[in-house]
């Protein structure tokens, strides 16, 4: 079957969705690579005020962890490090 075929398998209103919805996932795509870029340059700019962007991004990601998951992990990371004598 040929393009044309391919075309003639979906009504317009089926081919609008999918226009609409690509449209809109591309949208999405270019704003989550400009918020990227953002979020790069504040990383760069507390670099240059002396502050480790290693840490910091550590920091980010505790945060968004439920406070007693946090709390879980941390007691078996202190559990396995003192096991390993590290503590």
């Amino acid at each position: 079957m040929d393009d044309a075929g391919h075309i003639d398998v979906m009504n317009s209103t089926a081919q609008s969705q999918l226009k609409s919805i690509i449209e809109r996932i591309e949208r999405l795509e270019l704003e989550k690579s400009e918020i990227a870029e953002q979020i790069k340059e504040v990383f760069a700019e507390a670099k240059g005020n002396g502050f480790d962007v290693k840490v910091l991004r550590k920091v980010v990601r505790l945060r968004k962890q439920d406070r007693a998951k946090r709390q879980e992990e941390e007691a078996i990371l202190d559990l396995y490090l003192s096991a390993l004598g590290e503590v």
